[in-house]
């Protein structure tokens, strides 16, 4: 298990502006990976209530479990490596194989057992260090939606926000309201639940 404090900066794009960004820091089709991330949560969306997340994340064949929280001004990510025969399993039956991320969902009062696979999420991904920080440039896929995202990880809050609005600011791309990958997707599941 390890765990750290992930700071980051987002950024809906539009399609055009994701090109620009793509042109400005000269990436190509090699410059990008893909990925899949593997979401979790009750029927009720507990953690999602909690400000909490659950996935699975399949990167290079490798499978990682990550439980993100709230803490402080930031997230506290969780993380766990699983083998591909226990990350599969939990995909089909959403028990949790993880005991001490079983029990930070126990410390939440929410009933691990009640956890269920809510569906996936792809995205192409390129990244490139900046400013001392990392850009992360994405194209997600998921429950018949296609989105653009700009992400700026850093050590300092402060610092990486300046950083994070002069590149916006350089390129002309406006600042928007972004919640995180796993919440976007929830309200679109939530909203399909509901339909």
């Amino acid at each position: 298990m390890f765990q750290n404090i992930e700071i980051e900066f987002k950024n809906l794009l539009t399609r055009q502006e994701f090109e620009k960004l793509v042109s400005h820091f000269r990436l190509n089709e090699t410059d990008f990976f893909t990925q899949e991330n593997h979401y979790f949560d009750t029927p009720d969306f507990a953690l999602k209530e909690r400000a909490s997340a659950l996935r699975i994340r399949k990167k290079e064949g490798n499978y990682e479990l990550t439980l993100k929280q709230p803490y402080q001004d930031a997230l506290l990510e969780t993380n766990e490596i699983l083998e591909p025969i226990t990350a599969e399993l939990m995909v089909k039956t959403g028990k949790i194989e993880n005991e001490t991320i079983k029990r930070l969902i126990e410390e939440m009062n929410i009933d691990s057992d009640r956890i269920q696979y809510f569906g996936s999420l792809t995205t192409k991904r390129a990244e490139v260090e900046y400013e001392g920080g990392l850009v992360v440039i994405d194209n997600s896929f998921y429950l018949n939606k296609e989105d653009f995202e700009l992400e700026y990880e850093v050590s300092n809050r402060i610092d990486g926000q300046k950083k994070f609005s002069a590149l916006l600011e350089q390129l002309k791309i406006p600042m928007r309201k972004t919640e995180n990958k796993i919440k976007r997707f929830y309200n679109v599941k939530y909203m399909q639940n509901n339909d």
